[in-house]
C-alpha cells in the first residue's frame, strides 16, 4: 500500500520541479526583459541628448567664431594682426585642453549598468535563496 503514496509523492516532486524549473525560466526572460527596456529608454535619452547638445554647439560655434574676429580685431589695434591672431588662437587651445580634461573626468563617471536590473536580480537570487521568507 505504501507504493501508491510513493508514486504520488514522486508525482508531486517532479511536477515542484518542473514548476521551479518554469517559473526560472519565465523570471530569467522577464528580467532580461526589463534590462532590455531601461537600456533602450536609457538610450532614447542619450541620443536626444546628444543631438540638442549637437545643435547647440553648432550654433554657438557660429557665435564665438563672430566673437574671435571681434577679439582678433580689437586687439589688431594695438599689435599686428598676425599676434593678435596668435594670442587669441593660444587662449583657444588652452580652453580647449581644460574641456578636454573635463569632459574626460564626466565620462569616466558614466557606469552603464541598467541599475534597477540589477537591483531586481539581487532581489530574486535572495528569493530562490530562501532570504526572503519570514
Amino acid at each position: 500500500m505504501a507504493a501508491p503514496t510513493s508514486t504520488r509523492d514522486d508525482k508531486s516532486v517532479a511536477d515542484l520541479v518542473k514548476q521551479f524549473s518554469e517559473q526560472t525560466s519565465h523570471l530569467v526572460r522577464d528580467e532580461m526583459r526589463l534590462a532590455r527596456a531601461e537600456m533602450q529608454d536609457t538610450a532614447r535619452h542619450a541620443g536626444k541628448g546628444v543631438g540638442l547638445f549637437s545643435a547647440a554647439g553648432l550654433i554657438a560655434l557660429y557665435g564665438v567664431a563672430a566673437l574671435l574676429a571681434g577679439a582678433v580685431a580689437a586687439l589688431s589695434l594695438v599689435l599686428q594682426v598676425w599676434a593678435a591672431a596668435l594670442i587669441v588662437g593660444g587662449a583657444l587651445l588652452l580652453i580647449a585642453g581644460i574641456a578636454a580634461l573635463l569632459g574626460k573626468r564626466q565620462v569616466d563617471q558614466v557606469h552603464p549598468t541598467p541599475q534597477r536590473t540589477a537591483d531586481s536580480v539581487r532581489r530574486d537570487v535572495e528569493e530562490l535563496k530562501g532570504g526572503g521568507h519570514s
